[in-house]
């Protein structure tokens, strides 16, 4: 890969669940001026007082390195890993997606949330509350597809990944 060519990078990252560290985590990527696209945090061992970070970013080779590296280097990282370079892997993401609108626009909007597999999860007469997760792509083309049929609010979660097959992100 070109030194100039950017990546999107998905990274999962071990750390202890303790007060601060997803304050430094960020405080890594706006210090440096790296972006983050989506990032997401979660307890996922209690007994061990773990949480996984994801972090979708994107830039060049070197600067995805540099970000690896340096989460590495923070207290209480246990592992980083670099999901779109360890293999085949799942990402997904879930969003609520609001479209208000009457008529044969509100049949179009549930024509295409089930084309899309959208679960209605609140209604009234003048709106629609759907449920959706798959990856960014899928909820990025059902967004579009709903802008003209009267789009009026997204809240999405961001990406959650994991690598596919027996291996796991162990500390």
């Amino acid at each position: 890969m070109s030194d100039t060519m950017q990546r999107t990078a998905t990274i999962a990252v071990l750390v202890e669940n303790e007060a601060g560290i997803l304050a430094r985590v960020v405080g890594l990527f706006s210090g440096r001026g790296y972006n983050i696209d989506s990032l997401t945090v979660a307890p996922v061992d209690e007994e061990r007082r773990l949480s996984r970070i994801t972090v979708v970013t994107s830039g060049t080779e070197m600067v995805i390195e540099q970000i690896k590296a340096q989460l590495d280097r923070l207290v209480p990282v246990h592992k980083v890993s670099d999901l779109t370079r360890e293999g085949p892997h799942l990402s997904r993401e879930l969003a609520l997606i609001k479209v208000v609108g009457a008529g044969d626009a509100r049949i179009e909007a549930l024509r295409l949330a089930e084309a899309f597999r959208a679960r209605v999860v609140d209604a009234t007469t003048e709106s629609f509350v759907f449920e959706m997760t798959g990856n960014a792509d899928k909820l990025d083309a059902f967004i579009a597809l709903m802008r003209p049929l009267g789009l009026a609010e997204v809240c999405r979660t961001g990406a959650v990944a994991i690598v596919r097959g027996p291996r796991g992100l162990h500390a």
